[in-house]
């Protein structure tokens, strides 16, 4: 299992998610367009014990380095999710669910997304069972 990013090591995988790869001076001017303010030689530091971590690596080009994600997006967020449900909620998906409701309204979009998820999810439970031997 991949150690777990903090929340600024997170900022810097959702750049990179997003970018694919990035130079520190590249992550640094879109973290100050975000109005996210920390110096260049704290991305630096950022990246470097990111890259210890396995969370991300890095390619030299030219004199620069350009750096890259190695963790999955949608695993990194799986397994935060997995974690604070079980830390705060221990593990009460129903609850979980309220709570997040109540803190922000969620738009029809966002329920149609859960319903349909919801189903779906639901429907490979059936399968599962029914291709269980019992």
């Amino acid at each position: 299992m991949t150690p777990k990013p903090t929340e600024r090591e997170l900022d810097l995988l959702k750049i990179l998610w997003e970018r694919e790869r990035a130079t520190v001076r590249e992550i640094y001017e879109t973290l100050h367009a975000r109005d996210t303010q920390l110096a260049y030689t704290t991305v630096l530091s950022l990246l470097q014990t990111m890259e210890r971590k396995g969370l991300v690596g890095h390619e030299a080009e030219g004199k620069a380095y350009t750096y890259f994600a190695a963790v999955q997006r949608e695993r990194t967020f799986r397994e935060l999710a997995g974690s604070f449900l079980e830390q705060v909620f221990g593990g009460a998906m129903d609850e979980y669910l309220v709570r997040a409701m109540e803190s922000r309204q969620p738009t029809a979009r966002e329920l149609d997304q859960l319903e349909a998820m919801i189903a779906d999810y639901k429907q490979r439970r059936r399968s599962r069972k029914k291709d269980t031997p019992s």
